[in-house]
């Protein structure tokens, strides 16, 4: 019987086949494993990739208890964690060291940053990691950066307005398409183990006030995707004043603030949510197994009264007031 394999797998088949690190080769195998058909003839295949994931896995285990450290793997802080993609000397640097306390290497040559560099952009009483990553070109990417990419919430292409806007947007759309890193009708956001696949995606257009006139234009006619484009100068900082409201808009997440029963709410430090998050699901992100137990809920919020009852799959709106009860 014929395996019938899909355009989908022959892309991650060519990602595993240009991978060279083991932590990339995992993840196309996952991939190609996730995309294949699930009929007989594809059933040989199925089980020489499983042995192969098996294999890489094995090796991948015994390699951390030695003292290799994957200077790509940047654990998440704060509501949500975007993670820049451009070609060299785009700008990435010059945003990240704008908007965070980081040490961004920000210079004039190609290659300043050789590994990522994450900072925390403040949105009114939230933060929201920015990471900043060495570039990628059409022919080279640092082994084992797409992992950080395939880990974040968001994935921000940069693109120079005053430099070859097509070519650098080819490169991004090149690594992220032979990646199977953007959501799209054959890329999910999760695959049906839950791992993660494809990512939101916006572009963050730099050097607004070198560009030549049209140039934004320009770049949304080349683009075959519905991307949101933002536009800034992180020279002249126009445009960095409302980019931390767009990443916490794009994110899609709420904040809610927590009521112990008697006292003042804690105005200080929200408990962060996806967008359409009920009740019960700010229980349980409280508390896995104390969530079992509750009881009643009272709110103050978006349309209703204050200290209203509301039900465990009552949906939560930004900065609502909760008071939750336990039995």
């Amino acid at each position: 019987m014929p395996a019938n394999l899909t355009p989908e797998y022959y892309k991650a088949e060519e990602w595993f086949k240009s991978a060279s690190t083991n932590q990339e080769k995992i993840l196309a195998l996952e991939r190609m494993l996730a995309v294949m058909p699930k009929h007989k003839g594809t059933d040989h295949l199925k089980a020489d990739l499983r042995r192969k994931l098996s294999k890489l896995k094995e090796v991948a285990t015994q390699k951390k208890g030695g003292s290799h450290v994957d200077i790509f793997h940047v654990p998440r802080s704060g509501a949500g964690q975007i993670v820049l993609l451009g070609t060299p000397n785009c700008g990435k640097s010059s945003i990240v060291a704008a908007m965070t306390n980081a040490k961004a290497n920000v210079a004039d040559f190609p290659f300043a940053t050789s590994s990522p560099v994450p900072g925390m952009v403040t949105f009114e009483d939230i933060q929201i990691q920015l990471v900043d990553m060495p570039p990628v070109t059409a022919d080279y990417i640092a082994p084992g950066q797409v992992g950080t990419y395939r880990n974040c919430d968001m994935i921000a292409i940069v693109i120079d307005l005053s430099g070859d806007i097509q070519e650098q947007m080819k490169v991004c759309m090149d690594f992220l398409e032979s990646r199977s890193l953007l959501i799209d009708s054959e890329t999910p956001a999760f695959d049906d183990q839950g791992n993660s696949l494809g990512k939101k995606v916006f572009v963050i257009c730099t050097k607004a006030d070198i560009a030549k006139d049209g140039a934004l234009e320009k770049l949304k006619k080349t683009c075959e995707r519905n991307f949101e484009f933002i536009e800034i100068s992180a020279e002249t900082g126009a445009g960095l004043e409302n980019l931390s409201a767009k990443f916490f808009e794009m994110l899609r997440i709420i904040r809610i603030y927590a009521k112990p029963p008697g006292k003042p709410a804690d105005m200080t430090e929200p408990f962060t949510l996806p967008v359409g998050s009920t009740v019960m699901d700010l229980a349980t992100d409280i508390h896995r197994q104390l969530a079992e137990k509750l009881k009643s809920a009272k709110i103050w919020g978006t349309g209703v009264y204050d200290g209203q009852n509301v039900q465990r799959t009552h949906v939560l709106n930004d900065k609502d007031i909760i008071e939750l009860h336990f039995s």
